[in-house]
């Protein structure tokens, strides 16, 4: 499971660390591909191939089905760690999250995702001021 929230910079190469917290579970290559809300989700190959799965169930004849995996499978990327623990952000990627030089690397259980820091602290600033709201509306879900 991944959690934690850290900070680093991306170089002018476009290399950024990947917390050493995230490295065994990610494994030396994973896929890396644009996500929701601006950011980027980086999948170990296991969870990306069992989103994989689940997405090959959607309807191709549904227009929102096709859009989806379109969105999500034409960004995605196949990434390696080089010695330093850096992986290589392509540039449509870094474009897509508007990441510069500094980001936010997060855990959300399955996955990781990459925030550039001003887009992080944007949407973390609008999302306590819903926190209850948005609790209310998980209430199916007994959290």
């Amino acid at each position: 499971m991944f959690m934690g929230e850290y900070r680093h910079n991306v170089d002018e190469k476009g290399r950024m660390i990947i917390p050493a917290k995230f490295r065994e579970e990610l494994g030396q290559s994973f896929v890396v591909t644009r996500g929701l809300d601006k950011c980027l989700f980086v999948y170990p190959y296991e969870e990306w191939n069992k989103l994989e799965e689940q997405l090959k169930t959607l309807p191709f004849t549904k227009k929102d089905a096709r859009a989806f995996t379109r969105f999500f499978f034409s960004g995605a990327s196949e990434c390696e760690l080089d010695k330093q623990g850096r992986v290589n952000l392509a540039a449509p990627l870094r474009q897509y999250a508007q990441i510069e030089k500094e980001c936010v690397v997060i855990g959300v259980s399955n996955r990781v995702e990459v925030w550039s820091q001003s887009m992080w602290e944007h949407y973390v600033g609008e999302s306590e001021e819903s926190l209850a709201e948005i609790s209310e509306n998980l209430t199916d879900f007994d959290l």
